[in-house]
């Protein structure tokens, strides 16, 4: 009798299995790589994952992040869309993030651009294709030009990740700003890569403080925005920090702080990845102040 039961628990696996592996293979089948205009000859790309962005020269193209290597032929075919044809010859990794790397090597463009800290890690990931690693990488700036069009990749100190940059599009008035910016929702701070909750502040208030209102903000997920918007971003984070500091100093424990949660005011900020609970955890861990 425990035999049948075995064979058909086997069979049941079998069966779950084989229900499942389509639905893995197709996961991005109906993904759409969209572009939105933001400059002459540099786009916004969306589709699943990490927000991209193409700038096309006259003899390439150059893309801000790769997203995931199931979309690489519909994010190739996009950008031959955009550029009557022209190749991939630079890719920028924004950081480490498998939605924003794990398409490197399957796009297959002729260098890949990004971080040190970003080959370090990537490097200590054993099941990372090794022709999707940075080719050449930086400690602080890099500035890029792209047959006279002008790219300045800027390290910021240890905030998302301990390899972040962000990206200036110097002639256009445009910022890729990879994960250091989630429009209209709670952001994700890495704190087992390096991440840190006054850093991730910090470095946000200093590119607000380096573009004007005309400023095109790419986020690294969720829609186009501006200095406004990368303002109410940067005031959710410092007032919930805040939030959470004041119910610290009053004695509450972790889990009452969980449970009061943060009020209405910041509901719509709420998403599936990070929640309010995650959120108010991860400002749990921010580092006291050094006075």
């Amino acid at each position: 009798m425990s035999l049948v039961i075995s064979k058909l628990h086997h069979v049941a696996l079998l069966l779950l299995l084989s229900l499942s592996l389509p639905v893995l293979a197709n996961r991005f089948a109906n993904v759409e790589i969209n572009a939105t205009p933001l400059a002459d000859n540099l786009y916004m790309l969306t589709g699943s994952g990490g927000n991209m962005a193409a700038l096309v020269t006259n003899t390439e193209v150059v893309l801000i992040d790769a997203q995931y290597a199931e979309l690489a032929d519909k994010i190739n075919a996009k950008l031959a869309e955009l550029s009557s044809g022209k190749t991939l010859g630079t890719l920028i990794n924004t950081h480490m993030h498998g939605d924003h790397v794990n398409g490197n090597s399957a796009l297959m463009p002729k260098r890949i651009v990004a971080h040190a800290n970003v080959l370090k890690r990537l490097s200590a990931d054993a099941s990372f294709p090794r022709a999707g690693l940075p080719t050449e990488t930086f400690t602080k700036q890099l500035s890029l030009n792209m047959n006279g069009q002008k790219l300045r990749l800027e390290y910021l100190p240890p905030s998302h990740t301990d390899g972040d940059i962000v990206v200036w599009f110097e002639d256009k008035n445009v910022v890729h700003m990879g994960d250091m910016m989630f429009e209209g929702r709670f952001p994700f701070i890495d704190l087992n890569n390096g991440g840190s909750v006054r850093g991730y502040i910090a470095n946000v208030a200093y590119v607000i403080s380096q573009i004007d209102d005309t400023t095109k903000v790419v986020p690294g997920h969720g829609d186009l925005t501006d200095k406004a918007g990368l303002q109410r971003f940067h005031q959710m984070m410092v007032k919930t920090l805040a939030q959470v500091e004041l119910q610290q100093a009053k004695g509450l424990s972790a889990e009452q702080i969980v449970k009061a949660g943060l009020g209405e005011e910041w509901k719509s900020w709420h998403w599936n990845f990070i929640t309010e609970e995650r959120w108010i955890n991860t400002l749990l861990q921010a580092e006291p102040l050094t006075r």
